[in-house]
């Protein structure tokens, strides 16, 4: 688990009105770390019947992230697999890297998970208007009637609000119980938190990445169906 007693929103550094706090360097350190995994991932020349255990293990993720998709979604998975998959990886591994001492979760920041969400905010009219266009896309915010237009939006709006907070919570919760058990237990919980916090990290990023694609599904779906 990562150290709770650090804010992620600590202030670090500051030159002016730049400021560097915890969540910053720490999310840029994933992104570097990935854009890293990827570059040796996909410059290895490996036989075809014989792949790397690198390469092997990237592709059982992107592949169950494909049925996953196609099973949400009734689609194709190519236009929604980019997106829903770093998603996935950029969550999982900010997580999953907990188990490095002094590293702090970016995800247990709220302003991470607040982006996190309205990338998704975004991406469900994007994806909407793409498949369906801008008039389709925009009616179903009118129905059944016009009068629900600004409840429509306004489960838009609180959705978004849900999924940064869900993931927030979750990973603050996990920081603080792991807290509350190592005063008791210093010398046998460590170990089982660490274990824990690497599942419940998984799962998490795996329920926000199945939340998101649920909610493109809907908006790329729902004209669709009552035209059928």
């Amino acid at each position: 688990m990562s150290n709770p007693a650090m804010n992620p929103d600590q202030q670090l550094w500051q030159w002016g009105p730049v400021v560097l706090n915890a969540t910053i360097l720490w999310t840029w350190a994933v992104m570097g770390l990935m854009t890293f995994g990827a570059w040796l991932i996909t410059r290895e020349r490996c036989e075809p019947n014989r792949p790397s255990r690198r390469r092997l293990s990237l592709e059982v993720i992107v592949t169950a992230l494909q049925k996953q998709i196609r099973d949400v979604s009734q689609q194709e998975s190519g236009p929604y697999l980019s997106f829903i998959g770093t998603l996935f990886l950029f969550i999982a591994v900010a997580n999953l890297l907990s188990i490095v001492p002094g590293y702090v979760p970016p995800t247990s920041s709220l302003s991470t998970t607040a982006a996190l969400a309205t990338c998704v905010f975004l991406a469900v009219p994007l994806y909407g208007i793409r498949r369906l266009g801008m008039g389709r896309y925009l009616s179903q915010y009118l129905q059944p009637s016009v009068f629900m237009l600004p409840f429509n939006v306004i489960g838009e709006l609180s959705r978004t609000l849900a999924l940064a907070v869900r993931l927030y919570g979750n990973m603050m919760s996990g920081a603080m119980i792991g807290a509350m058990l190592l005063a008791f237990a210093p010398l046998f919980v460590p170990v089982v938190m660490q274990l824990f916090g690497l599942l419940t990290g998984t799962i998490q990023a795996w329920i926000f990445a199945i939340l998101a694609m649920v909610y493109i599904a809907s908006a790329t779906q729902v004209h669709e169906s009552r035209e059928v």
